[in-house]
Parts: C-alpha cells; sequence; structure tokens
C-alpha cells in the first residue's frame, strides 16, 4: 500500500481516484505471483478470491470513509489539481510496468526449473544401473546370506530369503565383505528415509530394497525370524564424517517375537568402536545405558524404562532403556549437531552424545560360519 498511500498524502486524494485497486494493490500482487510461482493457471487464480475478500472489505470501508472526507473538502471548494491527479496516473502506469516485468522473470524461472526437472529426471534414470537385487532363479530357499554365499555367489545385492519360520521369502542385503555371508538389517547412508516411524513399520520393516546404497529396515518380524534360526554374531560398521571407520562385534545376538516385543539380546564385545550397546564402557551406567533385554520402543509403543518416551523424544525406533548410549535410527544430522536432546545417529563410546555419524551397517551371521571354498 506504499506507493497508494503515497499517492492519496500528496494530493490529498481519496483511495477510489487512484484507479484499479486490484490492479495495483501490493497485497494482491503478491497473491497473483504466488500462484503464478506455484505453477497455476491464470483461471485457478478465481479460486484465491475468497483468501483476500476481507481485505477488499476492509479496503472499500477505507475508500468510503476517504470518499466523505474528500466531499466534505470539494464541499469547502477544495478540488485535486490536474498535476496531482496526473502524478497518480504516472503511479498506476508505473506499477503495471512493474507487474508485466516480473511476470516476465517468473516465466524465466520455470523455465529453469522445468529444465532442472528434466535434468535430475535423466540422474535418476541413470541410478537404475545402481539396481542391486540379484535374482537367482528360484532353483532353491535360502535361509540366510550365509548359505548364498556358500552357494558360490559371492556379488554384493539384494537376495530373496526365506528363514526356516518365516512364513515368505523377502528380499534382504547381502554382504559379501568381511568374510562373507551377512544378512544386512539395517543401512544409514544419506538421509533419505525416515526413521521417525511407528510401530508398524518397524515390525514389517521399511526404505529402499532395491539401490545397493539405499538405507532400510528389514522389519523386526524378518530379524526375529533370521536370528532364531541359530547362534548369530551381530557386527556394526560405523562411518564418520571425517572418514574413519570402526566396527563393534557382538555374540549371540537374537530378537525375540512379536509377543515380547522384539526384545533384544546379545553377549560378549570385540571391536574398535568401544562398547556402547551393553553400557559396558562403565559399570555405573549399565543401568540406564544397557540395551540388553530391552524391548523395541516407537513413539506409538513405549516399551522403555523411562518416565517418559524415548523414542518420541529421541526420534526413531529403538531398543531403548533410559534411553540410550547408543541409538543407530536416530535423525541424520552431518557430525557435531545440537539439538534438545541426544536424537542423532549415536555411538556414544566413539563420538559421544553429540556427533551423528555419517554410515551404519548392522548384519548378522551365523556365529559358526565356515567360508567353503568355490
Amino acid at each position: 500500500m506504499s506507493h497508494i498511500n503515497q499517492c492519496i498524502q500528496s494530493s490529498n486524494i481519496p483511495l477510489s481516484y487512484c484507479g484499479n485497486f486490484v490492479s495495483v494493490c501490493p497485497y494482491i500482487l503478491t497473491i497473483f505471483f504466488s500462484c503464478f510461482l506455484l505453477g497455476k493457471k491464470k483461471d485457478d487464480m478465481l479460486g484465491i478470491s475468497c483468501s483476500y475478500r476481507q481485505l477488499n472489505k476492509d479496503f472499500q470501508a477505507k475508500v468510503l470513509k476517504e470518499d466523505r472526507t474528500f466531499e466534505l473538502s470539494l464541499g469547502r471548494g477544495a478540488f485535486p489539481s490536474r498535476q496531482d491527479l496526473q502524478k497518480c496516473f504516472q503511479e498506476r502506469i508505473r506499477l503495471q510496468g512493474q507487474v508485466r516485468l516480473l511476470e516476465h522473470r517468473v516465466k524465466q524461472q520455470q523455465l529453469k526449473i522445468i529444465q532442472l526437472l528434466e535434468k535430475k529426471e535423466i540422474q535418476y534414470s541413470d541410478r537404475e544401473d545402481e539396481n542391486s537385487v540379484i535374482d537367482l532363479g528360484g532353483k532353491r530357499q535360502y535361509s540366510d546370506c550365509a548359505e548364498i554365499y556358500n552357494e558360490g555367489h559371492k556379488q554384493n545385492g539384494f537376495y530373496k530369503i526365506k528363514p526356516i519360520q518365516s512364513p515368505r521369502e523377502f528380499f534382504a542385503f547381502c554382504d559379501m565383505s568381511e568374510g562373507g555371508g551377512w544378512t544386512v538389517f539395517q543401512r544409514r547412508s544419506d538421509g533419505s528415509q525416515n526413521f521417525d516411524r511407528l510401530w508398524a513399520d518397524y515390525e514389517e520393516g521399511f526404505g529402499n530394497f532395491v539401490l545397493k546404497n539405499g538405507e532400510f529396515w528389514l522389519g523386526n518380524k524378518n530379524l526375529h525370524y533370521l536370528t532364531n534360526q541359530g547362534n548369530y554374531t551381530l557386527r556394526i560398521d560405523l562411518t564418520d564424517f571425517e572418514g574413519e571407520r570402526r566396527f563393534a562385534q557382538y555374540a549371540r545376538f537374537r530378537v525375540a517375537g512379536e509377543e515380547h516385543s522384539y526384545e533384544m539380546s546379545c553377549g560378549e564385545y570385540s571391536g574398535t568402536a568401544g562398547d556402547s550397546l551393553t553400557g559396558g564402557f562403565h559399570p555405573e551406567v549399565k543401568w540406564w545405558a544397557d540395551h540388553r533385554g530391552m524391548k523395541f520402543s516407537t513413539r506409538d509403543r513405549d516399551n522403555d524404562n523411562y518416565e517418559g518416551n524415548c523414542a518420541e523424544e529421541e526420534k526413531a525406533g529403538w531398543w531403548f532403556n533410559r534411553c540410550h548410549s547408543a541409538n543407530l535410527n536416530g535423525l541424520y544430522y552431518r557430525g557435531p549437531y545440537t539439538a534438545k536432546t541426544d536424537n542423532g545417529i549415536v555411538w556414544y563410546t566413539w563420538h559421544g552424545w553429540w556427533y551423528s555419524l555419517k554410515s551404519v551397517v548392522m548384519k548378522v551371521r551365523p556365529a559358526d560360519f565356515e567360508c567353503n571354498i568355490v
């Protein structure tokens, strides 16, 4: 309204004498350009009329008030000069010119956006080459990636497996490094997946089960079927944003069934990252930092030992205690971070609570695994 007010104040002319309100009012221009930037057609502009109906109502009330004042001034012999009217008319023309210029600039930006979207579609089509789903032809069913490895399949990728008690096959990523035969049940790599999910999502699994570096959670049901086939070793590979890598390994890793809320248990630690999963870094913290024997928690299913809701505060599903010294399903920050709670991808014994790791891989393999030479 600044240009209109300037015109009014300089000439004592009521608002209704300054031309078409819709063509010059900056508020209407703002609505017009917002819709234009969102790619709406001009016909769709009619749909926004209700959003400034009150503004028009207030404006008309002000016009009526100014008109009455103007009429009184005419009664006293006052009348705007031709020069004042010309200034108002020129201001209107100037604003209309700005509208045309802004329309031109918006069209240019829309063209750039279309070009960027087309470029992005090409990039996504190129990424299809990263598809790592491997079809073995359905010749037989495998209970885990260790069996696949010992059948001579040494390529990393997603394979179909069917643990003994599982009612169906499902895709799991097989990591054939570190001796081979590892079944991956969690991966964090770039923050592309939201891990702040409900119980049903964690139970069934979610994420990208196609790309070789995609983020996912295999599913608590599948993890239960997998780890209850025998004695499994858990290995956790961690990478920070400085490029350093460390690992933690736990014996006798197992996840209970749904009736026990997918309670987690594990044995002795070995590795280079420190023992954050059992609170073994200090005996006095085990009462709140030991994740062994903890039921799985999500923000809609609170099974932790904390008076509040750890999953809600930490923005993740996990085996929380009161709350954690390890949370590998936390929010994806880039290294050091600041937040109300320590809700990043945390492994306390390496980088503490206020450093979020770059990548995580959680995987299991039978403890008695022996590599067959094929």
